[in-house]
């Protein structure tokens, strides 16, 4: 659990914390909402990895159980099979998760290569089941120069492929090496307070929608279909 004086960029009269009583009803879930972390870099100093621990730290004041999946040593999609130790750790924790969040640094005006190999490697469906199908994502990005929104909306547009609540708010942090201090601790600005932002909203967000996600990924047409049906069509290797 992080405490109050481990988020040393935080204004502690107005960081709040999260009413569940007014977003869930008697009889819902009350153990801490389980977050997946993913970020887009392998470098030693890592800003997008940097970021996702902020993001972190505020998650666990927030009462979540947070989870961080290292991206050193994935293989490129399909460059080897599912049972490669880190493509089932990942898929693992894409299961485990109630909520996401996506962070990647800009790179040529998109996501890093590293970013996609991680979300590509989360399959639309296991079996029958579908890892991410009514889990929250919230997304973030990284900037070297001015502020850009490239990486986010891409990765919105992947969340939704993904079949994932992508909650409206987002962060970009411009001149992402400006913004840490000598301990790699994010000073206070402006664009710390959104990831601050960004959090709460993911935090409320997964409160409110996990113990609806049968009810609310409830489909038509998949009621049509049997289960291996559903896992041949969506695991096919060739359209």
């Amino acid at each position: 659990m992080t405490l109050l004086h481990d988020l040393p960029s935080i204004d502690p009269d107005k960081l709040h914390a999260i009413d569940i009583k007014a977003l869930v009803g008697p009889g819902a879930s009350r153990y801490a909402p389980r977050i997946l972390m993913l970020y887009g870099s392998l470098r030693e100093r890592s800003f997008s990895r940097l970021v996702s621990e902020e993001a972190g730290r505020l998650l666990s004041w927030f009462g979540c159980e947070v989870r961080t999946f290292d991206p050193t040593g994935l293989p490129l999609p399909d460059a080897e099979d599912a049972s490669h130790p880190k493509v089932a750790e990942l898929r693992e924790l894409a299961e485990w998760s109630e909520g996401m969040v996506w962070c990647s640094p800009e790179r040529h005006g998109a996501m890093t290569g590293i970013m996609k190999a991680q979300i590509d490697w989360i399959p639309l469906t296991l079996g029958a089941v579908r890892p991410t199908q009514g889990k929250t994502l919230a997304v973030m990005q990284v900037c070297g120069g001015s502020q850009s929104f490239n990486s986010v909306n891409q990765l919105r547009v992947l969340g939704r492929w993904m079949r994932m609540l992508t909650i409206p708010n987002q962060s970009s942090v411009p001149r992402a090496f400006m913004e840490f201090d000598e301990n790699d601790r994010m000073k206070p600005s402006p664009f710390y307070d959104r990831i601050v932002d960004v959090m709460e909203e993911l935090v409320k967000f997964t409160w409110l929608v996990r113990d609806r996600n049968n009810a609310l990924t409830d489909r038509y047409s998949e009621r049509k279909e049997s289960a291996d049906a559903l896992s041949n069509r969506v695991n096919q290797r060739a359209i």
